[in-house]
């Protein structure tokens, strides 16, 4: 593996157990068994590692999304992609909350950045709910902001869940979210 990779590795092992106020050059250093001054030589800035950590995820994220239900029917496919999200976003908390929650200046911003199908995340749930009206099984409507207040309500949820504020095991978290997703589809349905 590459020093860069290295890396970019230990800045995310580091994020996913602590949090990103803890991914410091210093400490990925220490990490990697380099000095601090040999990471610039690699990433001008803890930022540029930071985007390329994300970046990297996202990757990640893109390569798994979408197979849990695939060749099942339409809501088996939609519902499985919101286990996937759950299984992201309950497995790697602060790597969910720093991908999807923290304020960063290179995140993606709605509606912009979505229209352009740029987030491994809310893409595949965009062509979902497309399909869904293409094949009459929903109601024709705006397919982004359709997408938005279904992923919201579900990431709402995983916020409360994670700030402790639903005080439910995660079998039963995770059969409140499909309930929550199937009242939202049940009320755009055609």
């Amino acid at each position: 593996m590459k020093t860069s990779d290295k890396i970019v590795e230990a800045a995310r092992e580091i994020l996913m157990a602590e949090g990103a106020p803890a991914v410091t050059m210093r400490r990925v250093a220490d990490t990697v068994g380099v000095t601090a001054m040999a990471i610039y030589k690699h990433y001008p800035n803890r930022q540029v590692l930071m985007d390329t950590v994300v970046a990297r995820a996202f990757q990640d994220l893109a390569a798994g999304w979408g197979r849990r239900a695939e060749g099942g029917d339409w809501e088996s496919r939609a519902l499985g992609l919101m286990h996937d999200f759950l299984d992201f976003a309950l497995r790697t908390p602060h790597l969910y909350t720093y991908l999807m929650t923290e304020r960063r200046e290179s995140a993606r911003r709605f509606p912009a950045d979505f229209t352009e199908g740029a987030s491994p995340a809310f893409t595949p749930t965009v062509s979902i709910i497309e399909e869904g009206m293409r094949l009459g099984l929903l109601k024709e409507d705006d397919a982004l902001e359709v997408t938005l207040a279904l992923t919201a309500s579900i990431q709402g949820l995983v916020q409360l869940y994670l700030g402790g504020r639903i005080g439910l095991t995660e079998d039963d978290f995770r059969a409140l979210c499909e309930r929550t997703a199937r009242r939202i589809l049940n009320g755009i349905k055609a």
